[in-house]
This record gives structure tokens, C-alpha cells and sequence, in this order.
């Protein structure tokens, strides 16, 4: 295991500062302001999450925003089950995106193992692991939406389904869908009667919303335990000569290379809005850790969340706003890949609307 863990020069620890489980810990103006800039952040992400998702349930009922704007924004959001596991450009089979969703699923699965046998289960301790671990689900659900589709395209490709997945009303018939150009795989039987064959998207169930959240909350939350691993703490490990092992390095690194490979081979659209779920995510884990230090005298594992600093809402307020270029970068690669893959490839991209 020492190729994993390394054998550094010097070992860096957190500090113990103050008690944290005492009551002078807690009841003082730091942790009073950085608890208003935690319940802002709930209030804002919980209103941005109702507000936009309750226009995408309205969407899906067939009642559209009474602006252009707002209609363009509310199509982008909604999500088709086939966007959950069809590649961007119909000349990549189904099978290339669910073989890499599996590589990357067992890779993960194999490091996560590793590192909690090498660290034991105080790694979930660690946003990182956090955010390690949600990729990792990420990556499994993935594959098995991929594994439904492939079964789903093979049929298709066969001819064996004409309307598949059609959500029918009894009064007001067919809705929910979105209907594509005629078939090339007619029977000959429909030809001749001159009954166009119709092909339905069905808007995606509840898996395939809950694939598409997660999707966009690994995606600010790894641009974000990456950045301040890379441009905040190597630095300061460099300064106390601590040599960085296999095992950290690459768990600080795989993780968005993989997810940046699933963008640019997948074609779910990216809305704005679920920056919401980015920001709800890491205040769970900050009151995770609030609740853990309130109960036990224990270390804080990032310098900036020890609440005993005068810098403290500082650190914290700092720390908030990090998420909006977080975020905001993967939205500007996401936007680079549409533009230049429906550029390049106009007759083949299928991705984001």
C-alpha cells in the first residue's frame, strides 16, 4: 500500500483550535453570521428550485411560459427518457456511451473501495468523498438507464416497437410526447394503406430526472473540490513539504475527467436553475459538519470551516460565491460543445436543445 499512500516528509494534520462541542463554541456573532449566509443560500436555491421546476411541470402538462424567453427556457429543461442514454451524435451507438458509464462506474467503485480500505470510513468525512462517492452513483444509475436504451434501440432498430412509451388520457388522448419524423422502418403493410408510422418521446420518469440532478450537481461540486484541492491546498501542502500520494492525486483528478468524458459523449441538456441542487448539496454537508462538531470535540477537515477564526464568515461568504464560476464553467463548456458539435455536425447532433 505504499504506492498508494506514499511516505511523506512530513505529515500535515488539522489543528486543533478550540473546543467545538462548548457552548462559547457556538452562541457568538461568527457563527450567527455564517448561519445567515447558509439559511440565504437555502432560501435562494429552495425559491430558484420551485419556482423553475414547478414551469417544468406545467411544460409537461402542456401548459407553456407566455413569453418566448420563458418558453425557450422551459424547453430546455425538460428532459426526454431517450436523452438519459442516446449519445450526441447518431452516428455513436448507444453501446459506446453504456461501455464507458460501466468503466468509469467500476473504476470509481474500485478507488472509493480502496481509499476507505486504506483510510478507513472516516474518508466520507471529506466533501471530496462526498462528491467522490455521488459520481460514483452517478456513473452506476447511468449505466443501467444505458443498458434499458440499448435494449430499447436494438428493438427499434428492429422494428419491433411503432409507438412505444405513449402516455394516453381517454378524453384528451395522446400527451406527454414529442413527436419525430416518420420511421424508415414502416411496415410495408402501413405503406400501402398510407398510415405514416409515428415514433413518441416520453418525457423521462422520475430516475431520469433524479440522473439528470445529480449530473448537474457533480458537475459544480467536482469543478469545485478539485479547484480548491489544486490551487489552494497543494500549495500549502508544497510550503510543509508534504509529497502527495498516488491515491490523492488521482482521486482529486479522475473524478472530472470522467464526468467531462460522459459530457461530451451524452446529450442531457444542462438548465441554469439546478444550480439550486449544487448549492443545497454542499449546505448539507456544512451542517453535517456543524451538527458532528456540536456533538463531538473533533478537527474540522478544511481550515475554513472552523468557526473559532474571525475570518469565518468570510471564508464562508468566500465560499458561496466560489459556487457561482464553478458552476458557471461547466455551463460555458457545455454551451462550447453544443455549439461547436452543432456546427460541425449539423445533420448528426442530437444533444442539448
Amino acid at each position: 500500500m505504499s504506492f498508494l499512500t506514499g511516505s511523506p516528509k512530513g505529515s500535515w494534520q488539522p489543528i486543533m483550535t478550540v473546543k467545538t462541542n462548548t457552548q462559547s463554541y457556538w452562541f457568538n456573532w461568527r457563527v450567527l453570521l455564517c448561519g445567515i449566509w447558509v439559511l440565504l443560500s437555502i432560501i435562494f436555491s429552495s425559491l430558484l428550485i420551485w419556482k423553475y421546476e414547478k414551469r417544468l411541470r406545467n411544460v409537461e402538462a402542456g401548459n407553456g411560459g407566455d413569453s418566448e424567453r420563458e418558453r425557450q427556457d422551459e424547453n430546455s429543461a425538460v428532459l426526454y427518457e431517450d436523452e438519459t442514454w442516446k449519445p450526441c451524435l447518431k452516428g455513436i451507438h448507444p453501446t459506446w456511451l453504456l461501455a464507458f458509464r460501466v468503466f468509469a462506474f467500476f473504476v470509481l467503485l474500485v478507488l472509493l473501495a480502496v481509499n476507505a480500505a486504506v483510510d478507513g470510513g472516516s474518508i466520507f468525512y471529506y466533501y471530496t468523498q462526498w462528491t467522490f462517492a455521488s459520481i460514483t452513483f452517478y456513473f452506476g444509475l447511468g449505466s443501467i438507464l444505458s443498458i434499458d436504451g440499448c435494449y430499447r434501440h436494438r428493438k427499434k432498430a428492429s422494428g419491433d416497437n411503432k409507438v412505444d412509451n405513449v402516455d394516453v388520457d381517454g378524453e384528451q388522448g395522446m400527451y406527454n410526447v414529442h413527436i419525430l419524423p416518420q420511421s424508415s422502418y414502416a411496415s410495408d403493410q402501413e405503406k400501402n394503406l398510407g398510415v405514416p408510422e409515428v415514433f413518441v418521446r416520453q418525457h423521462a420518469g422520475t430516475w431520469g430526472y433524479v440522473f439528470q440532478i445529480i449530473f448537474q450537481i457533480n458537475a459544480g461540486a467536482a469543478l469545485l473540490t478539485d479547484c480548491v484541492f489544486w490551487f489552494v491546498f497543494v500549495p500549502f501542502l508544497t510550503i510543509k513539504d508534504y509529497n502527495l500520494n498516488f491515491l490523492v492525486i488521482v482521486m482529486h483528478s479522475i473524478n472530472a475527467v470522467f464526468l467531462v468524458g460522459d459530457t461530451a459523449l451524452n446529450c442531457l441538456p444542462f438548465p441554469w436553475f439546478r444550480m439550486g441542487y449544487f448549492c443545497l448539496w454542499t449546505v448539507t454537508y456544512v451542517i453535517f459538519q456543524w451538527i458532528v462538531h456540536a456533538c463531538i470535540n473533533l478537527w474540522w477537515p478544511y481550515p475554513f470551516l472552523d468557526l473559532s477564526s474571525s475570518f469565518a464568515p468570510l471564508w464562508y461568504f468566500a465560499v458561496a460565491l466560489l459556487h457561482i464560476p464553478c458552476y458557471g464553467i461547466f455551463t460555458l463548456v457545455m454551451k462550447l460543445k453544443h455549439y461547436v458539435l452543432s456546427t460541425r455536425y449539423p445533420d448528426s447532433y442530437q444533444g442539448a436543445r
